[in-house]
């Protein structure tokens, strides 16, 4: 029998899994990515690759006019978003992704000139929803960005 193996041995060896990669997020309600909570800028990049579709692009974009608009940004992932803000100061900015817009949430929105269009339960916050069709007005968003990073954040 040397330099035989049995079809019992062989049928064992095919059924070893090959190695797998890493498993994509799971999407929550309306295609927001399920993303571990984590500081700094590898989980912010995380969600943002396992957006779905076009939103992933908006989220591309939102982060780069963020960073480039505050280079000393602090990000995080809680709650399954993407969160902004200054080191020791709290957020400023969320984002979140729903299945016909993604939604970004200053949080101290209704101090910001001209105010953000979209209102909210809370009375500090206001919303900006950026649907498929929408074309972002950058220089506006940017503005948005820099006032509300100026501003006390929210301790969460």
């Amino acid at each position: 029998m040397k330099g035989k193996t049995s079809k019992g041995s062989a049928k064992i060896a095919r059924k070893v899994p090959a190695k797998r990669s890493a498993a994509k997020p799971r999407l929550l309600a309306g295609g927001n990515p399920q993303i571990p909570k984590g500081e700094g800028d590898a989980p912010v990049q995380a969600y943002i690759a396992a957006m779905p579709g076009w939103k992933r692009d908006v989220g591309r974009s939102l982060d780069a006019l963020i960073s480039r608009t505050v280079p000393s940004v602090h990000k995080a992932v809680k709650w399954n978003s993407p969160l902004y803000g200054m080191e020791g100061q709290g957020w400023f900015l969320g984002i979140h992704t729903f299945t016909n817009y993604v939604k970004v949430a200053f949080f101290r929105g209704a101090s910001l000139r001209p105010v953000p269009p979209g209102e909210s339960k809370q009375p500090d916050t206001r919303y900006l929803n950026i649907h498929e069709s929408d074309e972002l007005d950058e220089t506006q968003f940017a503005a948005w960005v820099k006032q509300a990073s100026q501003l006390p954040g929210e301790r969460m």
